[in-house]
């Protein structure tokens, strides 16, 4: 059964940091892009970032271009997201997700998804 499991959301001011990190079992996980997707309440959600499988290349909404740094461990089966510079707009359910290309996880269509974990900025 292959999962994804997400880790280190929290409540955090504005202009603080954190690091979400999304721990993969039941697949070979190296082989495969992997990504963030975020949802703010009352919203769709949406694409953060991607990486692909052996993190040469890396894909990252305007949004938080030059604020956000999307990372893999292969050797662990994880990806983080380090979060600086969080603004308020930035409050959302994050999801990881998995998916065979950078371009098919940055359209939503990965092929598997994690839970999510809740980051709140408060101004």
């Amino acid at each position: 059964q292959v999962q994804l499991v997400e880790s280190g959301g929290g409540l955090v001011q504005t202009g603080g940091s954190l690091r979400l990190s999304c721990v993969g079992s039941g697949r070979t996980f190296s082989n495969y892009a992997m990504g963030w997707f975020r949802q703010a309440p009352g919203k769709e959600r949406g694409f953060v970032a991607a990486i692909r499988w052996n993190g040469a290349n890396t894909r990252y909404a305007d949004s938080v271009k030059d604020r956000f740094t999307i990372s893999r461990d292969n050797a662990k089966n994880t990806v983080h997201l380090q979060m600086n510079s969080l603004q308020p707009e930035d409050t959302g359910i994050y999801y990881c997700t998995s998916g065979s290309t950078t371009i098919l996880v940055g359209r939503g269509s990965g092929d598997y998804w994690g839970q999510g974990t809740q980051v709140t900025v408060s101004s």
